[in-house]
């Protein structure tokens, strides 16, 4: 029996979230909807939908800062479907992080195209390290296991020292703020409590560098965050 994905729908215009709705469920998903973006961001939180269609033009807080929150929380294909349909609204849309970008009014077969393909990209990327993430040959994390081996050493995380560290190296090379580790990894109400991840960094490291003082893998950037270095053997 095939998976039904959960598909989330933030959009402020009740006929476009009916129109949806219908396109969607008649295709086999199911549907969340939302009537704006502080709305959407809980119920991504909340429900953990498989994609999301999200408008731009909104009141209080408009698609692309939803876009960028939403991408703290979740690496799940976002899909802009707006009639703001400039070279720079689409460029502005896909450096925020967003999968793919809509123009209203759609096509309802390009509309479908363009899901099933995020959604397919997504869970064969999700499905290819079957349970072990490879950052270089000399790092291996154990995502069933929860054990990190480096270098030749086994290393066993607590579950939190787990979730940073797999979020920081399915990302290597990419600088992730203390906001997004906290929201990804405690919950969006832990958001400003950037000691907390800095201690976790702290503990990390003194685990797996072999001078926690002079990290090779795991790097804070000032002012911005921390990021893992798959390239950290010397």
């Amino acid at each position: 029996m095939r998976r039904r994905f959960l598909i989330l729908v933030i959009d402020d215009h009740p006929d476009v979230l009916a129109m949806l709705r219908a396109i969607l469920t008649a295709e086999g998903y199911d549907v969340l909807v939302a009537r704006d973006a502080l709305s959407g961001l809980r119920a991504a939180y909340q429900n953990h939908p498989d994609a999301i269609l999200l408008d731009i033009m909104m009141p209080q807080m408009d698609g692309f800062e939803a876009c960028r929150r939403l991408r703290d929380m979740t690496d799940v294909p976002i899909i802009f479907v707006t009639a703001k349909g400039t070279i720079e609204d689409v460029v502005k849309g896909l450096s925020l992080g967003a999968d793919d970008y809509i123009i209203k009014p759609f096509d309802r077969a390009e509309l479908l195209s363009r899901l099933h393909a995020s959604l397919r990209r997504a869970h064969s990327s999700d499905d290819s390290d079957g349970g072990l993430l490879f950052p270089n040959e000399s790092v291996i994390l154990d995502c069933d296991r929860h054990e990190l081996v480096i270098e030749d050493r086994t290393v066993y995380l607590t579950p939190k020292e787990f979730e940073v560290l797999r979020l920081l190296i399915r990302h290597a090379g990419k600088v992730l703020s203390p906001d997004a580790l906290l929201t990804r990894v405690w919950g969006p109400e832990w958001i400003g409590e950037p000691d907390l991840v800095k201690q976790y960094i702290y503990r990390l490291r003194r685990k797996i560098e072999p001078d926690p003082k002079s990290p090779r893998y795991l790097h804070t950037v000032r002012g911005a965050g921390y990021y893992f270095d798959a390239g950290g053997i010397i």
